[in-house]
């Protein structure tokens, strides 16, 4: 729900508008904050973003979820479900509209209820008076009975009651389709009230009737057949009712407001509890009813009484005495004249029917339809991403925001090192605490391999490699948790983790509600503060009092001046934010594997197998040209192409890498479009794309010659040593390729490609690429004499050691500018720990020579 300051506004526009006015002032002070606090443009548009969007959440959740409920309520009204209602806590429009859907909702459970009521009522009442009639007509057709007057009178009496029901049915039908006529003239009483015994007295009951009227000529303005009508049921509920021999008395009398007509009789009576009830239709009781009434007559008597703006009731009986006595207020001169039913507020609802047999319970909500409110994200992001109301988890946004305050005593003016291990390590094991996947052997393996990647932070010092590494276990985190299959599976994980900041709000502020909700909270924050407010106190006076307590205080406690409080909230947030959004994911990750269902194979063999084969065709032509640029020799190739062998060799490599990836798609089109329903279709599908990947396997390794062959002309750099192996790893996975062909299972994979990437970017670090790379280059000046000073003074200190082997007169060449790091702790790297010894006590010479390519 909305937050209390905002229920009491009463207008929607006005609500509106404060919410773009808060939330526009929220960015605005973060930006100018961000600005004021130096914190990066890059860092401070998305944390402005969330805290703006989380703002917004805060003050607009609840403006339309009533709206949403009705949405819900009426779809289950449709099913014939009249349960459900809307929460209603605001005063504006919207607040007023689902109070009034509230109202209707009750109207019509109610009126449902009546007509559930009447269905059964209706087959109750008709059952009995039909069963004895055809019984009767049974036994004259098959001769079983004579038809002598008592067996024709028995069939006479039971259409009699048939008629009378059908009579009652249609005077309501005309009652409650307004057609009911009144027409006042003068009526006497007791001319009245004599007609009417002298009708009931036919009927052949053994009651007698004594008439009462006061003054004796008591004459009132009312409709002549509606009054009639209402004695005529009054006199033969309460003859029904009486013992044999008893006496039925009318009393009429007149009163200040009118006159009053009282019906009692010497029958069991009415409880009092059921003398509202009986006034139904159909609401005659089991235990009062004689068996011989229709169920409408009282509720018509009613309708009547109403119709001349009076009452109607059932009172106590007379002392000494156990008949009901019921009792009719109507005045001199009609106050109002009505063609309708009483509402509702005068009509109670039976509780039960008078019909053993229950009435049909609603309709169950239909199989796949939530019964909670659509939320605006469950209609933005459907099926792909349901959320089926995932419960608020507190201890998941405090370990996130655990994450989130250790990151920014951790990363800011430091680099990287031991402490972006244990901050990465922390971030992981929070999201794997929380993954519903967490015993999948895929995202264990996901675990191990991340773990793996983020210990280069404290091993490596190039930046570049251990960047990679991050974002690889980045990736692999992801698909972890949402354990995909399948490389396009892999890249909706990837999409998936920013849309989960957006995804998790409502999670987010279900979240924050639990807290405010917990019992405990106020001794746990009591707890906190005091806990914080001691170790302040003492820390400071410790601090003041020791010089080496204050440095050991000052190597673990951040600086907070405001600057670098700033932008340490800011990194707060955004690491926070994003391990809270890791952890939605990993909760509640998306539906990634898109069912396309089966693969279509084509018609025709050749529709698939032609281009194949031209496809290889045009690979054994590169391979023969590579050949006779081979055998050509040098002058050959300049002779005919105008190249040197190093530029040719050069020139070509990036394209054999973009076919060696173009061919994985050509191999995978094809083995979904080739049909394999004959052991020709698989044999053809075997050989072409067994071929294609063979020639592949010999495309990879020309481009990994080529880039060798140019390495050792111009030397050894970062992205080329990547690229190599970018190139190895495309060739194992068509490797893969040729294995999943013979067995015809693919299925493995995506997964296997997505974890041996990780693992050979990991076993790069692992070889410090960075040595690697000056070793090369230093053994290439000892072959050849040539070197690029420049390119190794840019190198990491992880070369420090290998540039430290180059003779003393040269080795000052490329160690010139590497400065030995002054870490703390959380900064030490085994990479620079290494390096500080050579360069803390150098034993090289000044450089003689100019840095030159």
């Amino acid at each position: 729900m909305s937050g209390p300051i905002l229920n009491q506004v009463t207008s929607v526009k006005v609500k509106l508008g404060l919410l773009v006015a808060v939330s526009v002032t929220v960015a605005s002070v973060l930006a100018a904050t961000g600005a004021v606090g130096s914190v990066p443009f890059w860092l401070t548009v998305p944390v402005t973003v969330a805290l703006a969007l989380g703002v917004t959440q805060l003050l607009a959740v609840g403006m339309t979820s009533p709206l949403r409920e009705m949405t819900t309520a009426a779809r289950r009204m449709a099913r014939g479900d009249y349960s459900g209602r809307v929460t209603a806590t605001s005063s504006d429009e919207v607040g007023e509209l689902a109070r009034a859907f509230n109202r209707m909702a009750e109207d019509l459970a109610a009126v449902d209820r009546q007509r559930r009521e009447l269905v059964a009522n209706v087959s109750h009442e008709l059952r009995t008076p039909l069963a004895a009639l055809c019984a009767v007509l049974e036994n004259l057709v098959d001769g079983v009975a004579e038809p002598d007057p008592v067996t024709l009178r028995t069939a006479l009496d039971q259409a009699e009651r048939l008629a009378a029901l059908a009579s009652d049915l249609l005077d309501l039908a005309r009652v409650d389709a307004g057609k009911a006529k009144f027409a006042a003239t003068q009526v006497p009483i007791g001319d009245l009230l004599e007609r009417a015994v002298a009708e009931a007295t036919v009927t052949g009951r053994e009651v007698r009737y004594d008439v009462q009227v006061t003054p004796a000529d008591l004459t009132v303005s009312a409709d002549l057949s509606r009054l009639h009508q209402l004695i005529a049921n009054l006199l033969d509920n309460a003859s029904r009712h009486s013992p044999s021999g008893g006496v039925v008395r009318l009393i009429a009398l007149e009163t200040p407001a009118g006159w009053r007509l009282e019906v009692i009789d010497e029958g069991p009576g009415i409880p009092a509890a059921d003398r509202d009830r009986v006034f139904e239709r159909f609401g005659t009781l089991a235990d009062t009813d004689g068996g011989g009434g229709t169920g409408l007559g009282l509720a018509i008597a009613r309708w009547v009484t109403d119709l001349h703006g009076g009452t109607i009731h059932f009172v106590e009986p007379e002392p000494g005495s156990t008949g009901a006595r019921v009792r009719v207020d109507l005045p001199r001169e009609p106050r109002q004249q009505h063609n309708h039913l009483p509402s509702k507020a005068k009509e109670p609802v039976m509780t039960q029917p008078v019909d053993p047999a229950p009435p049909a319970p609603p309709a169950p909500p239909a199989v796949g339809v939530p019964r909670s409110p659509e939320s605006p994200m469950d209609a933005l992001f459907g099926r792909f991403w349901p959320e089926a109301r995932l419960p608020g988890n507190v201890r998941a946004v405090l370990y996130s925001l655990g994450v989130g305050l250790l990151a920014s005593i951790i990363l800011p003016f430091r680099d990287m090192g031991i402490g972006s291990t244990i901050l990465l390590l922390a971030a992981g094991a929070v999201v794997l605490r929380f993954s519903v996947n967490r015993r999948s052997r895929f995202t264990q393996a996901c675990a191990v391999l991340c773990g793996l990647l983020s210990v280069t932070t404290v091993v490596r010092d190039a930046e570049w490699i251990v960047i990679l590494c991050i974002l690889a276990g980045g990736v692999v985190c992801v698909a972890g948790l949402v354990n995909g299959r399948s490389m396009p599976a892999f890249v909706l994980a990837g999409i998936s983790l920013p849309l989960a900041g957006l995804r998790g709000l409502p999670w987010l502020g279900r979240s924050l509600q639990a807290v405010s909700g917990l019992r405990k909270s106020a001794a746990a924050l009591r707890t906190v503060v005091w806990s914080v407010l001691g170790v302040l106190v003492f820390g400071l006076l410790f601090a003041s009092a020791d010089a080496l307590f204050a440095k050991w205080a000052g190597a673990i406690v951040p600086d907070l001046q405001m600057d670098t409080f700033v932008l340490r909230a800011f990194l707060t947030v955004f690491i926070g934010g994003l391990v809270l959004a890791a952890v939605y994911l990993a909760l509640n990750p998306p539906h990634v594997e898109t069912r396309n269902g089966p693969a279509r194979p084509v018609a025709r063999r050749y529709e698939w197998l032609a281009p194949v084969l031209l496809v290889d065709a045009v690979f054994l032509v590169f391979l023969v040209a590579q050949a006779t640029a081979s055998f050509g020799g040098h002058e050959y190739l300049e002779r005919v192409t105008g190249l040197t062998y190093a530029e040719y060799v050069h020139q070509g490599f990036g394209q054999l890498t973009v076919a060696t990836a173009l061919t994985l798609l050509v191999v995978w089109a094809a083995a979904r479009k080739a049909p394999r329903t004959t052991t020709a279709d698989v044999a053809w599908l075997r050989g072409s794309l067994g071929v294609l990947c063979a020639l592949t396997l010999v495309v990879v390794a020309s481009a990994l010659y080529r880039m060798h062959l140019y390495q050792e002309a111009y030397g050894f750099t970062e992205l080329r040593l990547l690229v190599d192996v970018f190139e190895g790893w495309l060739g194992l996975l068509v490797i893969g390729v040729m294995v999943a062909g013979i067995t015809l299972k693919a299925t493995w994979l995506p997964r296997a490609a997505l974890l041996s990437g990780a693992a050979f970017l990991l076993g790069l670090a692992a070889i410090n690429p960075d040595a690697w790379i000056a070793q090369h280059n230093i053994d290439r000046y000892t072959a050849t004499g040539k070197v690029d000073w420049l390119f190794l003074q840019n190198l990491s200190q992880d070369a420090v050691p290998v540039l430290d082997t180059l003779p003393k007169e040269v080795a000052g060449c490329a160690l010139k500018g590497y400065e030995p790091s002054d870490d703390d702790w959380l900064e030490w790297n085994i990479g620079r720990h290494r390096a500080e010894s050579v360069l803390t006590t150098p034993d090289y010479l000044p450089c003689p020579i100019a840095p030159t390519r």
